[in-house]
């Protein structure tokens, strides 16, 4: 089915460990995802890149974190533009690093309770980034995004109030393999669905991802996607600062794509991660445009020669 897809870039980086995220929109533009999904019969708009509104905080606030006050500024524009955004078409939020998924999933939601719908979020990541500014050992605010939206403790009152907090039983998280234990035990509390990698060496990735979308489908809700490079294996996906071995191949992610556009549920998708400063001659950059063609409707067959 044809989509309106928005392209939104949030060139935001000071949520990781390593600079070069900021340079993640315009690499996706250069792997041209555009036309790509043009190609595929959707309608596209590029609405250039987001520009944050950062305000000081009192001194002393998230000491144990890193650039705090950004974050919460690209949280707070983030809130408004994706809920604006999703009221007019499928948006593609072009990280940038996962700090954003703090903004876009929020306003996502509000959408989603807007039009009296639920909304569940599929998380493609290594990691479950389930910390609040003061429990991250790093410091590094791309790890907090999911505690943010489903509402758990730690961020008020500096961040954004949230609207709509989306529901934790709601929450699917696929590849994770790199937990801190203050993570795990939210997790363990959390009601969070969680299939690490082992549990998808053992039992597969496509029947607990086909079960989790006939739980969408039967709450006629909204899916919106965060997929983070490092969901991939660092052999295929190397431009990512937080490198874990052992994640999804080739074929998985594919398949992951592939079976989501079958089940025309998703209603929106970040892209984040990418670092192109540690890509090799643009590999990983095209890698997610074709993920994303895959999700939006390239099939097996039709998928190009690579030319690397």
């Amino acid at each position: 089915m044809s989509k309106h897809c928005i392209l939104v870039g949030v060139p935001v980086e000071t949520g990781a460990s390593q600079a070069g995220c900021l340079m993640g929109p315009a690499s996706y533009r250069t792997a041209g995802l555009q036309p790509m999904l043009e190609s595929l019969g959707h309608k596209v708009s590029d609405q250039g890149d987001v520009v944050p509104q950062i305000a000081p905080l009192p001194d002393g606030v998230f000491a144990r974190s890193k650039h705090p006050e950004a974050m919460i500024g690209w949280t707070r524009v983030l809130t408004k533009a994706a809920e604006t955004f999703a009221a007019n078409g499928f948006p593609i939020f072009m990280g940038g690093d996962h700090s954003l998924a703090a903004g876009t999933v929020s306003g996502i939601a509000r959408h989603a309770d807007n039009v009296g719908r639920p909304l569940f979020v599929l998380w493609l990541d290594a990691h479950p980034d389930l910390h609040s500014p003061d429990t991250t050992a790093s410091g590094n605010l791309h790890g907090v995004p999911v505690a943010y939206f489903t509402g758990m403790d730690g961020f008020s009152p500096h961040f954004p109030a949230l609207k709509s907090a989306v529901p934790t039983e709601n929450i699917c998280m696929m590849g994770i393999r790199s937990v801190d234990p203050a993570e795990n035990g939210r997790l363990a509390k959390s009601g969070i669905e969680v299939h690490d990698m082992r549990a998808i060496d053992e039992n597969g990735i496509v029947a607990p991802l086909r079960a989790f979308l006939e739980r969408v489908r039967a709450a006629n809700g909204l899916l919106h996607v965060s997929l983070d490079v490092d969901f991939l294996d660092p052999d295929i996906a190397p431009a990512v600062g937080t490198t874990v071995p052992g994640g999804a191949t080739f074929r998985e992610a594919h398949l992951v794509m592939e079976t989501l556009c079958d089940s025309d549920l998703v209603t929106s998708l970040d892209l984040v991660e990418l670092n192109p400063f540690l890509d090799e001659r643009g590999r990983t950059a095209q890698l997610m445009v074709d993920l994303t063609a895959s999700l939006l409707g390239r099939k097996v067959l039709d998928r190009p020669t690579r030319r690397f």
